[in-house]
């Protein structure tokens, strides 16, 4: 994928995955860093399970980003003892 598309699931997917866990979003510098790392570990999570991991900017890759940034977001709030929706 190219860095292009990379931002944009990760703007899309951090936005998504920070309305899930504390109902309001991180800015939009933070959803796109949190969506794209989120991105990554949603792709190892997925195979590590034997399923596809993030192939191109389509659904499927969005559900796994999601995925992903709402575990990075779980951490991240744990980490900095921040209180989240969830």
């Amino acid at each position: 994928m190219s860095i292009i598309a990379w931002i944009i699931l990760g703007l899309i997917a951090g936005f998504i995955g920070s309305k899930i866990v504390n109902k309001s979003g991180e800015g939009v510098f933070l959803d796109i860093i949190l969506g794209i790392v989120g991105a990554v570990v949603g792709g190892w999570l997925f195979s590590a399970f034997g399923m596809s991991h993030v192939t191109g900017l389509n659904i499927y890759s969005l559900l796994v980003a999601i995925v992903g940034a709402v575990v990075v977001l779980l951490v991240y709030h744990a980490l900095t003892g921040r209180r989240s929706g969830v």
